[in-house]
């Protein structure tokens, strides 16, 4: 069975940085390769949001509100996931989770939380 673990996640202040990484664990790297993969993060008392995604030919896709702050990244020889964030705002704050998808699998990690505040 797949699993995601994400890691990376803590306090800033606002305009600090983090780096998510999300590992997937008991799958063929050539499974992984294939994947779409996505960060989502939900706030206290909002709905799951769809942060950044890239697919396997590395098409990526951002929410309006982290482009240009926020990068994702893959490295499929180590089954991995990354978000670098950069400038982060009050408003990031959240629970990020790590997705991937593939045909009709589908693997949610459980989550880091990122916390910024002064």
């Amino acid at each position: 069975q797949v699993q995601l673990v994400e890691s990376g996640g803590g306090w800033v202040q606002p305009g600090e940085s983090l780096k998510l990484s999300c590992a997937a664990s008991t799958i063929d790297f050539r499974i992984f390769e294939m994947s779409d993969m996505g960060w989502y993060r939900q706030a206290p008392g909002k709905q799951r949001e769809l942060v950044a995604t890239i697919t396997r030919d590395e098409f990526i896709n951002y929410l309006d509100s982290v482009n240009g702050r926020f990068s994702i990244s893959r490295d499929n020889a180590k089954n991995s996931l990354y978000l670098q964030m950069n400038s982060l705002e009050f408003e990031d704050t959240a629970v990020y989770y790590c997705n991937l998808k593939i045909g009709r699998m589908e693997v949610w990690g459980r989550g880091t939380q990122v916390t910024v505040s002064s």
